[in-house]
């Protein structure tokens, strides 16, 4: 466990190996934690992860044109495949995207010519013979610097962004529009979705979220707060304004309610790896669907319908908006998002079982198992039970991880990180 006192994190993500995970908090930081690799002496240390670089990526800004504070707090950070010793990143705030480079030092440069050890120039009349410089060994060193920044194209806040497949160019999604940048083009992006109207009076919906295909570089789905999900084809048309394909589930006439609309918004949207499926997460569940099948979702997981009659007071203390993610383990088998009370959900589609897991200090005991937690509703209640109406509100898991190819997550609650594994050996 992990635990960052004044900071509550905001997203976590693994890199493409899953030795690397990278959080970003509402100070702007981001850290990166390394895996273990594994020693014979300690083999059991193997998939233990520990702080390997800590930097500030955003710092608070003022807009005076429109008397705005931007806020540091990361929305999102997305890995690109590695490709040399060095890592690359992305990470974003409401305004602003920036590409990071953390790479490696272990060696540094000694006997220069025409400057001393201490880097002060030397007079050059006392310079009598030439020196080769050598490399000599020093202790590692990471460092993170800034290889680009991409500014001044949003005029709402940003809430995803997504690599391509190409890995030539990524998008930046806020609430109604989307763009679209080249990686080494800073100062131009391009406009790929557009639904602001031309009377922001008639505005109904915005975007919630936006990913691209896994292996489709033309294709890219956003969610909307009006509980649809639109795909788009790049071919077909340069500003993809029509989709390609609509999702939209009817709604059931008997379950209307005040809060329909507000419980429907979807707040992620992600891809399975394999490219078929598509993930949406909103307040109560989450649904999988097929991308051949626009109608209804295939699957659909209640996350804690124990809440439905509690929206009123969740409306209240606007725990009704907050944004719950959701991700695909690395075979697409199970799904996991999280809920309230530091509790997390996980469904395994195959066996249809779920499971109920809390994140907490008392259960995070190196190698202790994670006992399912149970929420009873209304009469009597069993021991090991808590009730819905001792659920603790403040305490929400809204950011989660899953390692590429193995069994570790990563569970963001508030200001800890927990990273648990799978002891199937």
């Amino acid at each position: 466990v992990f635990s960052f006192s004044a900071d509550i994190i905001s997203t976590v993500e693994f890199n493409h190996t899953g030795e690397l995970l990278a959080t970003g908090d509402k100070g702007g930081r981001v850290v990166i934690f390394q895996r273990e690799q594994e020693s014979k002496n300690q083999p059991h240390r193997r998939g233990e992860y520990n702080v390997y670089s800590t930097f500030q990526s955003h710092e608070p800004e003022f807009d005076y044109l429109k008397s705005l504070e931007i806020e540091e707090k990361i929305n999102k950070i997305r890995w690109l495949p590695q490709q040399n010793a060095a890592y690359f990143l992305l990470s974003t705030n409401d305004k602003t995207v920036k590409l990071w480079k953390v790479s490696e030092r272990d060696k540094r440069p000694e006997g220069y010519n025409l400057k001393d050890e201490d880097g002060r120039l030397r007079d050059p009349s006392m310079i009598t013979m030439l020196r080769v410089p050598v490399l000599r060994p020093m202790d590692l060193m990471v460092e993170a610097t800034p290889r680009r920044v991409f500014a001044n194209a949003h005029t709402y806040h940003i809430n995803s962004i997504s690599v391509n497949s190409d890995y030539e160019t990524y998008m930046s999604a806020d609430d109604l529009r989307i763009n679209l940048w080249n990686f080494e083009i800073t100062n131009q992006s391009f406009n790929i979705v557009d639904i602001k109207p031309a009377n922001m009076e008639e505005l109904t919906e915005v975007i919630t979220a936006a990913e691209f295909h896994p292996h489709h570089c033309n294709t890219f789905v956003y969610s909307s707060s009006k509980g649809t999900i639109r795909l788009c084809d790049m071919r077909t048309a340069a500003l993809c304004d029509r989709h390609a394909k609509f999702f939209e589930e009817p709604e059931d006439p008997s379950n209307r309610s005040f809060f329909s609309e507000i419980i429907s918004s979807i707040s992620d949207v992600k891809f399975s790896h394999s490219g078929r499926y598509i993930m949406t997460r909103d307040y109560l569940t989450v649904k999988v669907w097929d991308l051949n099948m626009e109608n209804r979702p295939i699957e659909t997981y209640q996350v804690h319908d124990y809440l439905r009659s509690k929206l009123c007071s969740l409306y209240e203390n606007d725990c009704i908006f907050d944004k719950f993610e959701c991700v695909w383990n690395g075979s697409d088998s199970v799904i996991m998002t999280g809920s309230y009370n530091n509790f997390f959900r996980m469904f395994d589609r195959n066996t249809k079982r779920d499971v109920t897991l809390e994140a907490s200090r008392e259960n995070s005991k190196p190698r202790a198992i994670l006992k399912p937690r149970k929420v009873c509703v209304g009469g009597k209640r069993r021991k090991d039970e808590i009730s819905v109406d001792s659920l603790d509100f403040s305490k929400k898991i809204l950011h989660t991880a899953w390692h590429p190819s193995e069994n570790i997550i990563a569970v963001a609650a508030t200001n800890n990180l927990y990273i648990f594994q799978d002891k199937v050996n």
